[in-house]
């Protein structure tokens, strides 16, 4: 049997949290160390809305998300080639993560098609066919240049059930193994498994049994947060931590709410991104960890407070509630202030969760993110409460 290739990514544990599942991990990757649990903000075609790669930098953002499937179809690969990879034409010097372009077979499913071959799909931009293959999603993703490359998995709503879902996850696997022989850069490019099951725990076992048969240097949860019942929802992520190695990272896909970053990451995961902190800013939406603010409000015309007090992002330090509100009316500019103090919220979260950990003290910033959140014990989410319990974890 061959040696198996080298991997881009060296992952070390350094703590765990006694009580939970939770740890803290570093990964080390060609453009730099991540530390984990980390909020992965999403960059879809190669930028956040309105928010430069230095700002990000600023922040402390360690890895963003850019999207194969709208990145393959403009500006296309053949100029990211000429760009040297995604990093260069972003100009972007820490790590980045691509999707394969799975997701879009749910969010564009009106326009898709799946067979064995790959998905077929009719362009939004120009009704042209397309026909993404696994070596395709690869080959796309090998010109990106992203530290982090993900498998093309079989994605169905997590609210079907039936045949379909276990058809998905079979050929999820298949489809790994085709994408593994594409990877051409594997020492420089990361390729993670997405472990599919739908709501199924007996599919679920079944995909991380393959998957984890696999030289592949990390795992993501995927086909969740779709829309099913938080209840089940915490339940397939568990069982799925509970069942993937301990020595690679651990990716949650497309979580971005706190709570759920909070409690997942108590459930044993490591990494997740969402669009959630920047779409929301575009709506005027400002998070804050006692929920959020809603700035388009006239109640904060006159609040020369900042969003945040305890902030130190730059919005925070030198903008009030009132002028953003004021500008809502007239400038765009309202909507990169929030999404810039989103992002750095997000960030912070994470920060403050690693810390915690590394201290021993995970299980009581448990307690005090819930009681400054939601005020009081009534009005905890009863899957949270759920979840916590079955980590040792029972909120007072």
């Amino acid at each position: 049997m061959a040696a198996p290739k080298a991997h881009a990514l060296v992952h070390r544990v350094l703590a765990e949290c006694p009580v939970t599942k939770a740890r803290v991990c570093e990964l080390m990757l060609p453009h730099g160390p991540i530390s984990t649990p980390v909020f992965m903000p999403v960059g879809t075609q190669g930028t956040m809305k309105g928010v430069t790669a230095d700002q990000l930098r600023e922040l402390g953002c360690e890895i963003c998300l850019g999207n194969t499937y709208h990145l393959g179809m403009r500006p296309g690969p053949e100029i990211m080639k000429k760009a040297s990879g995604l990093h260069g034409f972003m100009n972007w010097k820490r790590n980045l993560l691509t999707d394969s372009g799975g997701f879009q077979m749910v969010s564009l499913v009106e326009l898709s098609q799946v067979t064995e071959e790959g998905v077929h799909f009719k362009s939004p931009y120009d009704d042209k066919e397309i026909l993404l293959t696994p070596e395709k999603s690869i080959e796309i993703q090998n010109a990106l240049g992203s530290d982090i490359m993900m498998q093309l998995d079989d994605v169905v709503s997590s609210t079907i059930s039936g045949p379909r879902v276990e058809e998905a996850m079979h050929r999820s696997v298949r489809w790994l193994d085709r994408c593994l022989l594409a990877n051409k850069n594997p020492e420089k490019q990361c390729l993670f498994a997405i472990i599919q099951g739908g709501l199924d725990p007996d599919l679920r076992k079944k995909c991380l049994e393959e998957m984890t048969k696999r030289d592949v240097p990390g795992f993501a949860i995927g086909g969740l947060s779709g829309g099913e019942e938080k209840d089940h929802f915490w339940k397939m992520v568990t069982l799925s931590t509970d069942h993937l190695p301990r020595d690679k990272p651990r990716y949650l896909m497309g979580v971005g709410y706190a709570t759920d970053l909070v409690v997942c990451v108590a459930l044993g995961c490591d990494m997740f991104d969402c669009v959630f902190p920047t779409r929301t800013a575009r709506f005027g939406s400002a998070l804050v960890p006692w929920g959020s603010l809603q700035l388009k409000n006239k109640q904060f015309a006159k609040d020369f407070q900042p969003i945040d007090k305890e902030c130190d992002c730059p919005t925070c330090k030198r903008y009030s509630r009132a002028y953003i509100n004021a500008l809502f009316k007239s400038d765009t500019a309202a909507m990169h202030h929030i999404t810039i103090h989103n992002i750095a919220y997000q960030l912070n979260l994470m920060r403050s969760v690693r810390d915690s950990i590394l201290r021993g003290q995970f299980p009581q910033f448990i307690q005090d993110f819930m009681k400054t959140m939601y005020g009081s014990k009534e009005r905890y989410p009863r899957w949270a409460v759920d979840a916590l319990e079955s980590v040792s974890i029972a909120l007072i």
